[in-house]
């Protein structure tokens, strides 16, 4: 209960937040908080575009950077990616245009917004790109009312399956065998409601 009184005594203390109890001249309107420093950072050096058929070659090199040992996909895939009409994808680009991070997603028929692959340059990884990716992504999602996303992730990728437990994802099955080399496969689902 003291609890409950303390959050009273909050919010009562912010005449927007009891607008009903407070005259209208102590009405105080609301002000966003300044980003941290880590975000303005991040702003500085990485921005997020759309990433559209025009960027193929220079995706296509980028994948094969992120993705090695026959992992990456090939050009013709990465073009079919790009070319449906259901697809959403962002790239980031460092401030003189060269990309270094992707993310292709798609809508499927059942509604669900499935993460195809998301790539960040070696020497970019461990600094939020992959996150704000995934971010990204997930809120153009929502303004279309999409309410659940899936992915799929190696077994053998730790990194990645922790990138998308800390983002909220949740392991639903294991996939025997799923990938062309015979690795098995991780599905992740997450509620964006």
């Amino acid at each position: 209960m003291a609890v409950l009184d303390k959050l009273r005594d909050f919010w009562d203390f912010f005449p927007f937040a009891r607008a009903t109890k407070q005259p209208e001249t102590l009405r105080v309107p609301f002000v966003s908080p300044l980003p941290s420093a880590t975000e303005l950072e991040f702003d500085n050096v990485y921005q997020l575009y759309p990433l559209t058929l025009s960027y193929l070659d220079e995706l296509w090199q980028l994948d094969k950077r992120c993705f090695v040992n026959g992992e990456a996909y090939s050009r013709a895939t990465l073009d079919y990616l790009l070319s449906e009409p259901n697809g959403l994808s962002y790239r980031a680009v460092l401030p003189n245009g060269a990309m270094v991070g992707f993310i292709i997603t798609m809508l499927e028929k059942d509604g669900t917004g499935h993460i195809t692959t998301i790539g960040v340059a070696p020497e970019h990884r461990r600094h939020g790109l992959a996150h704000r990716l995934l971010q990204k992504a997930e809120n153009a999602y929502l303004q279309r009312d999409v309410r659940l996303m899936r992915l799929e992730v190696r077994t053998s990728n730790t990194g990645a399956q922790e990138l998308y437990a800390r983002a909220g994802y949740v392991v639903m099955q294991r996939l025997a065998r799923y990938y062309a080399n015979g690795g098995d496969g991780l599905l992740m689902i997450k509620s964006l409601v």
